[in-house]
């Protein structure tokens, strides 16, 4: 059996544990391939206008998969898929919510595609989320020790990820460059095709650019300064208290980043040049964090540029404002 997850919203959380997962209790992982006109055509073409630039991009993904299935027999058809994995994600271990589009997502999956979907719950408020992987992994007829195993292994890889991103964030942190962050959520920074290449086009203006998600958590944070701070100045890491509580997880999590990203800066005696937020058209919540997060930079005097994108946004404007931002820092 092959299980096909589109490579799209909530898989960049986790861009490595969902595969491993799968393939840990022995089934087959067909990713959506990285976005592309063509998924983004698809996509925007079966959503109404007010559907959030994201989710157009997501449905998109899912369409590229249900291509892969045979309607007819429910079987995956050559390279093709016989289920399509699309988690309903409620609350974090915080009891924080997630975005209010992603609890529908898999009934709207349902309704837009005759591949089946299979689908869990993650509402941590209510259980673990190991807890919800047994059940997934019951649905799909594999025993407690099975999930245990497959479930223990997906988390090394994640983690050993982390920890290949924290030693690269520092090493960035170290540069000479200008020293750029990009802010949104993990969708839309780890997607080329949806930032039009952001990352590269800075690059080539000369900044050293680094990922809000790519910022260490505080405890992993607190770890790698040891050396470096002293222990009142480690405390003083630690007990970073966030100046606005947020209902959403993102909010929550990418207000605590920014904190945390100052205090290492402070610590290793090192300039944040400038920060670039992007959001997809017409996401609500951002609308309210933008607020926020640009109020942490003015605060620290640093230069912040917001930028829109969805499927109208054009490169040649996303070109000059990167270049105007990049001159005055």
């Amino acid at each position: 059996m092959k299980i096909g997850i589109p490579r799209a919203l909530i898989y960049w959380k986790r861009p490595i544990f969902w595969e491993s997962f799968f393939e840990g209790l022995g089934f087959d992982v067909l990713l959506s391939p990285n976005t592309n006109k063509k998924i983004v055509e698809m996509g925007v073409n079966a959503s109404d206008p007010e559907t959030c630039f994201s989710v157009k991009v997501f449905f998109g993904h899912l369409l590229w998969l249900d291509g892969k299935c045979d309607p007819i027999r429910k079987s995956s058809i050559s390279n093709g898929v016989n289920l399509i994995f699309v988690p309903r994600m409620k609350a974090n271990e915080g009891k924080l919510e997630y975005c209010p589009k992603f609890f529908a997502l898999p009934d709207l999956a349902k309704i837009m595609v005759k591949t089946p979907i299979l689908t869990a719950t993650f509402d941590e408020r209510k259980e673990k989320f190991e807890t919800t992987l047994q059940k997934l992994g019951k649905k799909l007829k594999r025993n407690k020790k099975e999930v245990k195993r497959a479930t223990e292994t997906a988390f090394l890889k994640e983690k050993e990820l982390r920890e290949k991103e924290e030693k690269e964030f520092f090493e960035k942190i170290k540069s000479e460059k200008r020293k750029i962050i990009l802010i949104s959520h993990p969708y839309n920074l780890q997607d080329e095709y949806v930032n039009l290449r952001l990352e590269e086009k800075l690059e080539k203006l000369g900044a050293e650019v680094i990922f809000i998600d790519e910022v260490p958590n505080k405890q992993l944070t607190t770890y790698n300064l040891q050396q470096i701070t002293t222990k009142k100045q480690k405390l003083s890491v630690v007990s970073c208290q966030l100046s606005v509580n947020f209902h959403w997880e993102f909010g929550k999590e990418i207000m605590g980043k920014i904190d945390e990203l100052f205090e290492i800066s402070r610590a290793k005696n090192v300039q944040i040049s400038g920060a670039v937020e992007i959001s997809s058209f017409p996401c609500g919540c951002d609308a309210v964090l933008k607020e926020f997060v640009e109020r942490e930079f003015k605060q620290r005097k640093t230069p912040f540029l917001y930028l829109m994108i969805d499927e109208q946004t054009g490169e040649a404007g996303f070109q000059t404002r990167l270049e105007a931002f990049v001159d005055t820092l």
